[in-house]
């Protein structure tokens, strides 16, 4: 039966590789419950409730994409995009995080809405490749910024940053010294890397006092908060211009993240016929996000680890689901872990974005100007949708200026118009 519903067969593979793929994406991926979570708190989401929103959201997403596209695409809360509700939506543009997470709802049916449509592949095919890249390194070194605050090595002084402002602290020390953990592991290859450099962080701050046992009163977990959580949404700024500017500027990123991040690991798979179902799987599992109270879901990166470990059908992404159900169970200990040992994750997932800089063509300045605009503007202005509206605005502006205007792509002009609306909505 199994085989049947996944086509093992013609898809060359056997139950037991789909299992090991769908393990190995899951012990690559799982850091992201802790990690989630601790920037979910930034926006005011009970940690406890993150822990499982995150989990719940990462199940749905599995089994969607596993079911429905019969996909080895791992669907969960998104790195990036995260830091977006928290840090621009919540932070940034006012929004209580119940409100944020009504924006998540309405941009998830947006978005599905797209994936049903000829407008998913039309957008996918407006965007330039310079920009997917860019985006993709922006994010990175804003998740890079974020991971050297929480570690305590970039504080914030009266007007400005300081390195290393109470490196006399042990939560610096502690960061750095579960970076080389975790460097070492990442470079040897050893599976599970990130999971294994979290818990290395953990011990260590449990051997030097940065632990979280003393402020969690130890084991203990409840998950009354979560009654709080799920189904939270807030529509009291629903006629607000603010809130739509936020469902607008999700509706943007959650798109162009998912469809070059599943573009590519389909690629990789070897199963680019599976295009648009995962896009619609990935869409539905946003509007899964809102209800559960957790960021949007993207496609991993780490999907990557399941595919090269041989997952080709929906059972590797089913596995995966399982698994995160099973982790439900260590939630006690996923509790404790301190931000020093989520922060060396961050950086470390910042700079292997950051790699994509390296696609960019950096002979033409109609191309890597407005690419090297969002790698910038991300990061320093805090906001990834203002970051990306730059580089959009000014990539039909130079080819104008260039003689190049018939290279954009009529969509791309629309996608830059949005964004200059966005701009004035914000100014009034």
């Amino acid at each position: 039966m199994i085989d049947r519903r996944f086509r093992l067969q013609e898809h060359g593979t056997s139950f037991r590789q789909e299992a090991m793929a769908g393990a190995v994406s899951f012990f690559t991926v799982v850091y992201i419950v802790a990690v989630n979570a601790a920037i979910l708190a930034d926006a005011g989401v009970p940690f406890e409730a993150g822990v499982i929103a995150t989990v719940l959201t990462a199940v749905t997403g599995c089994l969607l994409v596993g079911f429905w596209a019969n996909s080895p695409i791992v669907l969960v809360p998104g790195m990036g995009i995260n830091a977006l509700f928290s840090y621009t939506l919540v932070h940034g543009m006012g929004l209580t995080w119940q409100e944020a997470l009504a924006a998540v709802l309405i941009s998830g049916i947006m978005v599905t809405v797209v994936s049903f449509t000829p407008l998913s592949r039309l957008i996918a095919a407006s965007i330039p490749e310079s920009l997917k890249h860019a985006i993709t390194a922006g994010i990175g070194l804003f998740l890079t910024f974020i991971g050297l605050q929480k570690g305590g090595i970039v504080v914030p002084s009266e007007s400005t940053l300081v390195a290393f402002g109470n490196l006399a602290h042990a939560k610096p020390l502690l960061t750095m010294a579960t970076f080389a953990v975790t460097l070492v592991l990442f470079v040897r290859n050893v599976r599970g890397n990130l999971l294994i450099g979290i818990a290395a962080g953990t011990l260590l701050a449990a051997l030097f006092g940065g632990t979280k046992l003393g402020e969690t009163g130890g084991f203990g977990f409840s998950a009354a908060d979560y009654a709080s959580v799920f189904g939270a949404m807030s529509f009291a700024k629903a006629t607000t211009a603010v809130f739509w500017i936020a469902v607008f500027s999700l509706v943007l990123v959650i798109l162009f993240e998912s469809v070059g991040l599943i573009h590519g690991q389909l690629q990789m798979a070897n199963r680019p016929e599976k295009f648009k179902r995962s896009l619609q799987a990935s869409a539905m599992s946003v509007i899964a996000s809102g209800l559960f109270g957790s960021s949007p879901t993207v496609s991993a990166v780490e999907s990557a680890a399941g595919i090269a470990s041989g997952g080709r059908t929906g059972l590797t992404a089913v596995t995966t689901g399982v698994l995160f159900a099973g982790s439900l169970l260590f939630l006690p200990v996923i509790k404790l872990i301190p931000d020093s040992a989520i922060a060396p994750v961050l950086i470390l997932i910042g700079g292997l974005m950051i790699q994509n800089v390296r696609n960019i063509p950096f002979d033409d300045m109609t191309e890597w100007f407005p690419a090297y605009l969002i790698i910038a503007f991300i990061p320093l202005t805090s906001s990834i949708v203002d970051g990306m509206a730059f580089g959009f605005l000014a990539y039909p502006l130079l080819k104008i200026a260039a003689g190049k205007w018939r290279e954009v792509g009529m969509a791309a002009y629309v996608i830059a118009a949005l964004f200059l609306a966005n701009f004035v909505l914000h100014a009034l």
